[in-house]
């Protein structure tokens, strides 16, 4: 197994190990304490969980090298765990909007929402903290591995947090300051869904830009041309083409060399781009080099 992937797998199967404990914690404790916001921050966990599943599958099968039927290798697939993930916060999003809204309607139509016990709100506060833990932890191991996928999925385990803390602002507030105060949880619930519904769609957009094969921003088209441009025997750049593969990019280009050159010496001035190229943006990089003569030389 490649490290990439064995830090991917790590990292989420240790996410999924701590989804599934506090997903059964946060339900028995809102049972037992009487807590309709922690029985719906349980699901919630259970969607972490979905999205674990999710990333642990694609990433797995972005690993592949390249085969006959995907001669680019299997990047996108990473991408399409990423845009899953990200759909899967918007529905979150929204399941927490509509959510607080008909708690807040019912508070507003006079009626009262469950007093809840002790035990919902140390729930609460354990939710918080290790899906805190578990978010930078994460985010941590998806920057250091260049993994869309890993990084949205951080920021799933970060809208559990903050879905709890909505949470324990009700509970807080209906133990301490009595029923009424009981519609804290559903404002801060709406507040919330609001802020994960930004990320999802921060992190979404990206995605659908690459899988409709967007090219890549005109300042990395800049530094591709520029480091191919500074190889010795390349007179001229053009004809780029762009796309994101997953981790990987890939860049295709036309170089033009002195039309007095031998084959042999315009192969070596085109291997040496490429070695430029994946030195500055990877070995995973891959490039399609085309040799043109300069014709207005001659």
């Amino acid at each position: 197994m490649k490290s990439r992937e064995r830090q991917i797998t790590e990292v989420t199967l240790i996410g999924s190990i701590v989804n599934m404990v506090l997903s059964v914690f946060k339900i028995l404790a809102g049972v037992f304490g009487a807590s309709a916001a922690m029985i719906a921050d349980g699901v919630h966990s259970l969607s972490d969980l979905a999205s674990d599943i999710v990333v642990l599958i694609f990433v797995r099968i972005s690993s592949k090298g390249k085969d006959e039927s995907h001669e680019y290798g299997h990047g996108k697939f990473e991408t399409m765990a990423t845009l899953i993930v990200s759909l899967i916060l918007i529905i979150v999003a929204v399941e927490l909007m509509l959510s607080g809204i008909g708690s807040i309607r019912t508070v507003i139509g006079g009626g009262v929402l469950p007093s809840p016990k002790y035990i919902a709100l140390a729930a609460a506060v354990i939710s918080i903290v290790s899906k805190e833990i578990l978010y930078r932890y994460t985010v941590i191991v998806g920057r250091k591995v260049d993994s869309p996928a890993v990084i949205a999925n951080a920021w799933h385990h970060r809208s559990d947090a903050f879905s709890s803390v909505g949470s324990l602002i009700g509970i807080a507030g209906a133990l301490f300051l009595g029923d009424k105060w009981t519609i804290l949880d559903p404002l801060a619930s709406c507040v919330i869904s609001i802020a994960v519904f930004a990320v999802a769609l921060k992190m979404t957009l990206p995605s659908f830009r690459e899988l409709m094969e967007v090219a890549l921003p005109e300042d990395v088209q800049k530094d591709i041309i520029a480091t191919a441009s500074s190889v010795r025997g390349v007179e001229d750049v053009h004809g780029l083409k762009t796309r994101r593969n997953g981790p990987s990019i890939i860049i295709d280009a036309h170089i033009v060399v002195r039309p007095d050159m031998n084959i042999v010496d315009a192969h070596d001035i085109a291997t040496n781009v490429e070695n430029a190229l994946k030195g500055r943006f990877g070995n995973e990089t891959q490039i399609s080099i085309h040799i043109e003569p300069d014709i207005d030389s001659e």
